[in-house]
């Protein structure tokens, strides 16, 4: 064997062995997380029961739903107060298609337990449930974009048209709601406007802090419009699923995605 194969072969032997330690270390990881939740004591993370509804839901029969409040005020401000202390997002850019900041899953599982218990709370999947016509689960911690948060900060941060890829074995449904949308408009509010697109309509969104979105993004044509400078909009996005297993493929090509919003570490989750 000559020399320059002899360096190949080594050469994969140890991208192979660290690519297996990268990829334990990370199932460690979750594994910690997922015992830092199951432990934490009643009055962590703990959220007031979502606003009693005195009218009927809103119809899904177009995929995409909106509630004027999403929270009891109290509730509200104190996701909003925690959420609002992460200033360390992970900033991405696709040319022509994605500019803006994002909090994973488990840094929020670290450093935002109450967002994290009103995203894995029954309340949340019960409404979701009521509004979709099917029961639904929060997605697993290993996908970064179960329970994110969304910044819109800096001037031209949005994202283009696009449907939301499914990675489930069943229906795939994202939760929005605006933590802050501060601009200059004449509601006070940001030029980042969530649209979606049904046939040859486009349809505004309104999302001024503390109202709720509920759409599947996999049938809902949508996007947001670029921010202006001065101006800042902040969401916490939550998945949820009628089956929330997947295949090995579809669990391949939601790491391959994630690595757009996340960085190369979503490639071991």
């Amino acid at each position: 064997m000559d020399m320059l194969a002899t360096t190949i072969i080594v050469t994969l032997i140890a991208l192979s062995a660290g690519f297996a330690a990268l990829r334990v270390n990370r199932l460690k990881l979750y594994r910690t997380l997922e015992s830092q939740t199951s432990n934490w004591a009643p009055e962590v993370g703990r959220v007031e029961p979502l606003v009693p509804r005195d009218q009927s839901l809103p119809s899904f029969s177009q995929r995409l739903a909106r509630l004027d409040v999403a929270l009891p005020q109290d509730s509200f401000d104190t996701v909003q107060r925690e959420i609002e202390g992460l200033v360390n997002t992970e900033r991405s850019y696709l040319p022509t298609h994605k500019k803006g900041g994002t909090v994973a899953y488990e840094t929020l599982v670290q450093r935002a337990p109450h967002t994290v218990a009103l995203y894995r709370s029954p309340d949340m999947a019960g409404l979701v449930s009521a509004i979709v016509g099917e029961t639904v689960t929060p997605t697993p911690l290993h996908d970064q974009s179960s329970c994110s948060v969304l910044f819109y900060e800096r001037p031209g941060d949005h994202i283009g048209w696009h449907y939301d890829h499914n990675f489930y074995r069943g229906r795939h449904f994202t939760v929005l709601i605006p933590i802050l949308n501060r601009g200059h408009g004449p509601d006070g509010l940001s030029a980042a406007k969530l649209e979606a697109r049904f046939g040859e309509r486009i349809e505004p969104i309104a999302t001024p802090p503390n109202t709720l979105v509920v759409f599947e993004g996999q049938k809902v044509l949508h996007r947001v419009t670029p921010i202006e400078a001065g101006e800042r909009r902040i969401m916490l996005s939550m998945t949820f699923a009628t089956d929330a297993r997947a295949s090995r493929w579809q669990g391949f090509k939601r790491r391959i995605k994630d690595t757009a919003f996340f960085g190369p570490r979503a490639l071991w989750t």
